[in-house]
């Protein structure tokens, strides 16, 4: 199956670079695709499988982009920046056989677990807060706090789905194009958009005004709506919020809330998984498809400019001066490094670069990587067994979530350029289920922390300012399961500027850009490129800048690769 990979790596060992031999590269392709993220691989991989000869070039020294996976602390594999799987699209999971070159998952349940630091609910002695697939212990889990919210919650979550399943059409669909040319083929290529929105705005239906209310309204008053109980607001509050420079009391925080709720696994609805081997392993799997199908796939080639004459796109040229040809550009950088840095200023126009640096890119999030020598026991639920998992290691933990003011609260400190001392945490514990990430008996912990500025008041993200904010979030995390502290083997600690500068983020933002309503479907970057295209014929935006916006989705990817084909013969 892989005898013709065609992966060149660095010398640097990766845990997703895979390779048969080293290839020349050439100096003509038909497609060359500027980084090897999840979506530019989508894209390569339908390029070349629709018989395109393909390019790919990355400028670090592993594929993947956000979805990688790097032995940071020796023995440790990290998800260093995505850390879990759901919103990738069935079909492309089919048409490039992902099971086939490699990927597989370990499908969570429970999926969320808040604990307490005090005992609470109903009765006073409710610890925590499990949420998973099984309905009826949802519903007793949640009795402990509220009744009322028990016997609604089952609703909330039935109307979500039908509002899910009505919306799921145009994660697969372009978006409409406003900029619409006068063209027969202008006409028809905007007609099966057109159709995608009508189809599933009627689907809708009854559901309408709760539609319109998550999409406009604060996710808070849509929850306080549902809802009386505290931490089951602030738990489903953290949705509307991850990645999210917002707060849930704010308008359009409740469609960003939605976004993750969009996923499907295994065919069970809005489940999420571990990735065997992290989230490299993505990567790794598309890659596979791409290159067994003749694509080439190129790492350590930072792209320094795309070449363009008379309006038209021609190829890249590379930071070390090689010139690769091409018809086509599909980029998988976000808006400002494909159109602001790697574009000459002329080849765009004036208003056009004025919106673009208009474009938001702020981030709230801080990553921290974490290689333990024990699974974390926490007070709420204390381990049966020493440094065995609990069904609950299985989840995502909130933590500093008994309440949503305290998520708010952090939020305004990051508009101070304030270090909060109350993070919102979500932990993960991939190798509680992955034995392919460290030794037996040692654990991988990723921290998913918010509420972080890209610029401090007093100073700027040095190793001294990392580390005293890595210091807070593990003094909370001690509160919750004491003895985490002394079982940290490593730490690698990945702050909105450290985002940017490794992983290519820029902002920091995990989306290529917030997914505010401004920022969506027709307006995604903009209006006139919301298409995947652009002024200069033959480059296209296939990254998560592009509708339908940030996730492993790979969506972006395939859709930016259709309308480039669609191209190809005329250009």
């Amino acid at each position: 199956m892989f005898n013709n990979l065609r992966i060149l790596r660095s010398l640097r060992p990766t845990h997703n670079g895979i390779s048969k031999r080293q290839l020349q590269m050439k100096t003509q392709y038909d497609a060359v695709v500027i980084g090897a993220g999840h979506n530019g691989l989508v894209a390569a991989a339908y390029l070349q499988k629709a018989g395109l000869d393909v390019c790919v070039v990355e400028r670090r020294h592993v594929i993947g982009g956000a979805s990688v996976t790097e032995e940071i602390v020796p023995g440790f594999k990290f998800s260093r920046a995505s850390y879990l799987f759901s919103l990738f699209r069935p079909q492309i999971m089919k048409d490039l056989e992902l099971k086939k070159y490699g990927l597989n998952v370990y499908l969570r349940n429970p999926s969320s677990y808040t604990p307490l630091i005090e005992p609470g609910g109903l009765d006073g002695k409710a610890t925590s807060l499990i949420l998973g697939r099984d309905a009826s212990e949802n519903q007793r889990q949640i009795a402990q706090f509220s009744k009322k919210d028990a016997e609604a919650f089952p609703k909330y979550e039935e109307q979500l789905e039908r509002i899910v399943h009505a919306l799921e059409p145009l994660l697969d669909s372009p978006p409409i194009n406003l900029q619409m040319g006068s063209t027969m083929k202008d006409k028809w290529n905007n007609l099966a958009p057109a159709k995608a929105l009508i189809s599933s705005l009627n689907s809708i239906g009854k559901d309408l005004p709760g539609f319109y209310e998550i999409m406009t309204a604060p996710a808070q008053k849509v929850l306080n709506k549902w809802f009386e109980s505290e931490p089951l607001k602030a738990t489903l509050a953290t949705d509307s919020v991850i990645g999210a420079m917002t707060s849930p009391q704010h308008s359009g925080s409740g469609y960003v809330l939605l976004h993750h709720v969009m996923g499907e696994i295994e065919g069970i609805k809005g489940a999420w998984a571990y990735v065997e081997g992290g989230m490299g392993s993505v990567a790794k799997a598309i890659a596979n498809c791409a290159t067994d199908h003749g694509a080439s796939i190129f790492t350590d080639k930072p792209v320094s400019e795309v070449i363009t004459e008379r309006g038209q796109a021609k190829g890249v040229v590379l930071k070390d001066g090689t010139e690769i040809k091409a018809k086509l550009v599909l980029s998988n950088a976000t808006p400002k490094v494909t159109y602001l840095d790697l574009l000459e200023e002329k080849c765009l126009p004036a208003d056009l670069i004025d919106e673009l640096k208009q474009f938001d890119f702020t981030s709230p999030v801080t990553k921290i990587n974490v290689a333990v020598d024990r699974i974390p026991n926490f007070l709420a639920d204390p381990n049966v067994k020493a440094n065995v998992p609990m069904p609950h290691h299985h989840a995502t933990i909130h933590l500093n979530c008994e309440d949503s003011q305290l998520i708010h609260d952090a939020y305004i400190d990051a508009q101070q350029g304030k270090i909060t001392d109350k993070p919102m945490i979500e932990m993960v514990i991939p190798s509680s289920l992955d034995p392919t990430l460290c030794a037996p008996g040692k654990h991988v912990v990723l921290l998913f922390t918010q509420f972080t500025p890209y610029h401090l008041a007093d100073g700027e993200w040095d190793d001294v300012n990392r580390n005293k904010y890595a210091d807070i979030v593990f003094d909370t995390i001690e509160m919750y399961a004491p003895g985490f502290k002394a079982s940290v083997v490593g730490r690698d600690i990945l702050t909105p500027p450290d985002l940017e500068r490794i992983i290519g983020l820029t902002g920091g933002n995990i989306f290529h850009g917030a997914m505010s309503l401004d920022q969506l479907y027709m307006s995604r970057p903009n209006t006139l490129m919301a298409n995947y295209r652009s002024p200069v014929s033959g480059l296209y935006l296939c990254g998560s800048g592009a509708h339908p916006g940030g996730g492993v989705m790979g969506a972006a990817g395939r859709l930016a690769s259709n309308a480039a084909l669609s191209d190809f013969k005329n250009l």
